[in-house]
């Protein structure tokens, strides 16, 4: 995560961000099909103490479409909290801040990266004579 600080994880903690995350996406399916179509959780990292989280998101489009999105979830995040109350009984129900996952399109650049190295290889390969056979 690229966050500034990093919330310790319990097991609890695991479970709740997975809950969240679950019932957050089926909220944003159900309740809010045609604005959120183009949005995916990714992720939910809440704190020990549930009073904060941190919701990331994945975002079909351009940069445009990845702020017009954050800026939605964040109008509507009064929302969407009162829905996951209803859906989720916890003592404190966190505030959401959002933020746009870029593990995908990170590890996609990697893997670019290894499929140049491997190309170069190959051509690197290709061009050597072969090997005197050693007897």
């Amino acid at each position: 995560m690229a966050a500034s600080r990093a919330f310790p994880m319990s097991n609890r903690t695991l479970r709740v961000n997975e809950l969240i995350q679950r019932e957050l996406s089926s909220i944003l399916r159900t309740i809010y099909k045609d604005d959120a179509v183009t949005i995916t959780v990714t992720g939910v990292q809440v704190s020990p103490d549930l009073h904060e989280g941190k919701v990331f998101v994945a975002v079909t489009g351009d940069e445009e479409d990845e702020a017009r999105a954050l800026r939605w979830l964040k109008h509507n995040t009064r929302e969407f909290r009162f829905e996951l109350g209803r859906r989720i009984v916890l003592k404190n129900m966190p505030h959401f801040t959002y933020a746009i996952d870029v593990s995908t399109e990170r590890g996609n650049r990697i893997l670019s990266v290894l499929d140049e190295i491997a190309a170069q290889d190959k051509a690197r390969n290709a061009t050597r004579p072969p090997a005197p056979d050693q007897e």
